[in-house]
């Protein structure tokens, strides 16, 4: 047996009975040889992590628009407190980390700059809008690795479409064409929520766009007063309602479940639509819709010649838009909008 053929025994050794198995996967979209040492979703999560989208998602902003301060989150840091807390939950379920690791990974690959107003701005650009969870299928399916694609595994690729919820999906208990195929990618969908939920209360308190004290007392009350108890109530509660569920699905308390959309739902409304956070979204909002027009006036200097040519005007300026840092986006407006100084 090669080291793979031994991981993947290993697996029918240790993982829960519902967990996914590498030697079962429905494989590759294009057929190729199997590695020699690394099981099929091992490969994907390094192909993830090895993604120029990957390498940008440190450059691309989670709530605050370029901060001033070290220790704000940033996409790529939000992406590995996902990561952290999805592989957490899998290891007690006996589920198959490294699939809920991938997926975790490359769930956001495909968000744009400027965090979720930036996501807003390109939907309403874009004919027929735009999500972030779509433009991750195609970055792994089409754009990556010289428009040859990371080729994933159709297990990562289900749970990377299917992890998004939006401003009022369900983490859990979603319709089942709404939710990830895999127990894995379910443990992606919750885990998100619960990193998000937690880490931008703790970056618009830094900020000082909010106030602890004014965060729900109903949800404080069952989740918890800090990040790592709320973290921690959240956490052991999918653990054990799954466990009670014999694994059949991802669950949540009815308790916590609603304390978790409650806070989601109080900072909407106290943070992300907050004045105080999103006036500069609204230079974000001309930045972009700038872009997008001299992105189309001339296509030939920026965007994709295969992609104009198969797929059209509009598609290869939503690649190019969406793929750019923040930084990125705010040097390019500038040298094509602000006029030079000329010097003797």
């Amino acid at each position: 047996m090669s080291i793979r053929e031994q991981l993947e025994a290993r697996e029918d050794e240790t993982l829960a009975p519902q967990a996914s198995r590498s030697r079962t996967s429905k494989g590759r979209v294009q057929a190729e040889p199997p590695d020699p040492i690394r099981p099929i979703f091992q490969r994907d999560r390094d192909r993830v992590i090895h993604s120029k989208s990957f390498r940008r998602l440190k450059h691309k902003t989670q709530v605050f628009f370029a901060p001033a301060g070290d220790h704000y989150r940033t996409r790529l840091t939000h992406t590995l407190e996902v990561s952290q807390i999805a592989r957490s939950i899998a290891k007690v379920l006996r589920l198959h980390e490294e699939l809920t690791e991938a997926i975790a990974l490359g769930h956001d690959l495909g968000h744009p700059p400027f965090g979720h107003a930036g996501e807003r701005v390109i939907d309403k650009l874009v004919p027929g809008g735009f999500s972030h969870h779509e433009q991750s299928l195609r970055i792994v399916d089409v754009l990556e690795n010289n428009r040859q694609g990371l080729n994933l595994s159709w297990e990562v690729r289900d749970g990377i479409a299917r992890h998004s919820k939006g401003k009022h999906g369900l983490p859990v208990g979603a319709p089942p064409e709404h939710r990830a195929s895999t127990i894995e990618g379910q443990i992606a969908r919750v885990a998100d929520i619960i990193a998000y939920v937690n880490h931008d209360i703790d970056d618009a308190v830094r900020a000082g766009v909010l106030d602890p004290a004014d965060l729900p007392a109903s949800a404080t009350s069952c989740l918890g007063t800090t990040s790592s108890q709320r973290i921690n109530t959240m956490v052991t509660d999918v653990v054990t309602e799954t466990l009670e569920g014999d694994l059949t699905e991802i669950r949540m308390s009815d308790e916590v479940l609603q304390a978790t959309l409650d806070m989601r739902t109080f900072l909407f409304q106290a943070v992300y639509e907050n004045p105080r956070a999103t006036a500069e979204f609204e230079k974000a909002a001309g930045i972009l819709g700038g872009l997008w027009d001299k992105l189309r006036a001339r296509p030939e200097q920026f965007l994709d010649p295969v992609t104009v040519e198969s797929e059209g005007l509009d598609a290869a300026a939503r690649d190019f838009l969406a793929g750019m840092t923040d930084r990125y986006a705010v040097a390019l407006f500038e040298d094509l909008f602000v006029p030079r100084s000329w010097s003797v």
